[in-house]
């Protein structure tokens, strides 16, 4: 398996998804991010009460508990690779062809069928896929906004390590 296809199957899903992850990330990145703040902790305001009043029991107040360090470490990495989902959906929204022209250069190609924004196709080893192409953020390539009528054949090339990345040929399709 190719490692930067697994990057573009990767980058591929909020590319693909572009109008829901603008929505899950632009509401949950101000969270994310909140809870990765030093004061989010549970007992971080009891903490800051016990230190001004002198409760604490000697050598306790310098150390930090390990478990809130984890947990904030975490909550940070989570927001931005929220804030990078969002950047990409946003871009893919705007007609910006992050993965699908490197899938449309390194695909294989298949004939596929498109019944509303679900698209139909065989692999060459003989698994069947159907897979949502989304009005929002269409998987059509080189020209975004091609007419593909639902009643003909398109020609689709997908990643053969990672079917679920695939794109529709515009440039193969009815004139």
């Amino acid at each position: 398996m190719n490692v930067l296809d697994t990057l573009i199957w990767l980058v591929n899903f909020p590319a693909a998804h572009g109008y829901a992850m603008v929505f899950i990330a632009g509401f949950s990145i101000l969270g994310l991010f909140a809870m990765s703040a030093s004061a989010a902790t549970p007992d971080a305001a009891l903490r800051r009460i016990r230190e001004r009043e002198g409760l604490l029991p000697v050598g306790e107040s310098a150390r930090r508990p390990i478990g809130g360090t984890v947990r904030r470490i975490g909550f940070r990495i989570l927001a931005f690779v929220m804030l990078a989902n969002l950047v990409i959906g946003i871009l893919s929204l705007t007609g910006v062809p992050l993965t699908r022209a490197y899938i449309h250069e390194h695909g294989q190609p298949t004939t596929g069928t498109l019944d509303g924004d679900w698209v139909t196709f065989t692999t060459s080893t003989g698994v069947t896929y159907t897979v949502e192409s989304n009005f929002f953020t269409p998987a059509v390539y080189p020209d975004r906004d091609a007419y593909l009528p639902s009643d003909q054949p398109v020609v689709v090339r997908y990643l053969p390590g990672h079917p679920q990345a695939f794109v529709i040929d515009s440039s193969q399709g009815p004139r």
